[in-house]
């Protein structure tokens, strides 16, 4: 299994477009082949910082949602939103405690 952690800085003007597409893909996203857990973070201080965090199948499954034109139409409503560039991790996850 793959963890992808996505971090996204967006304007503040631009944070209710992002969380308005966010709200309309998500379920998409999150049942495209592959995808086994989403989830949207909000950083506590700079509100205005985001965090996707998912876990997929593998990296073959990722790359075939970044190719998608799922990825296509989301990604080219968000990319204009943001003030900084993204920052993305693939890992893999070596423990969990519950």
């Amino acid at each position: 299994m793959l963890v992808r952690i996505v971090k996204m800085s967006f304007d503040p003007s631009k944070i209710e477009e992002f969380l308005a597409n966010f709200e309309a893909n998500k379920e998409k996203i999150r049942h495209f082949e592959g995808c086994n857990f989403l989830e949207l973070y909000r950083d506590q201080n700079n509100t205005n910082i985001f965090f996707t965090y998912s876990y997929w199948d593998s990296e073959a499954d990722l790359n075939n949602y970044r190719h998608s034109e799922l990825f296509k139409n989301v990604w080219s409503k968000t990319k204009p939103l943001f003030n900084a560039k993204p920052e993305a991790w693939s890992v893999d996850k070596l423990t969990t405690l519950d």
